[in-house]
């Protein structure tokens, strides 16, 4: 089965030594994904700086600016895996690198995915 582990996290301004060791961790953790057969893609994403379309009774309203969660934690990346369980793509998630405070969302793909 695939899965998607969206990387939830505080887009608090980090040092470029913060950075440099978050982007180390993340080259290890994919090395290892890769290295056990269950990597299938990710990507970091730009902070964010989005648009977004609503939608009412089908039909898209205006674009607004920027996404507008109600939260501290913003969708910073993901990975695509495949494992042969939710346990064991749970155990990854649970391996992510530089999370200090955030989350790790495990969500199957659907057809096609």
């Amino acid at each position: 089965m695939k899965y998607m582990l969206l990387i939830y996290g505080d887009e608090r301004r980090l040092t470029q030594a913060e950075m440099e060791q978050i982007h180390a961790g993340h080259r290890a953790y994919g090395e290892a994904m890769t290295t056990a057969g269950v990597m299938r893609g990710g990507a970091e994403l730009q902070p964010a700086k989005a648009a977004t379309v609503r939608f009412r009774s089908g039909k898209p309203g205006p674009k607004m600016d920027g996404p507008f969660a109600e939260t501290k934690e913003q969708l910073g990346g993901y990975y695509i895996i495949e494992t042969e369980s939710l346990q064991s793509a749970i155990d990854w998630a649970a391996r992510m690198p530089g999370i200090v405070d955030g989350a790790v969302e495990i969500r199957p793909l659907g057809v096609g995915g």
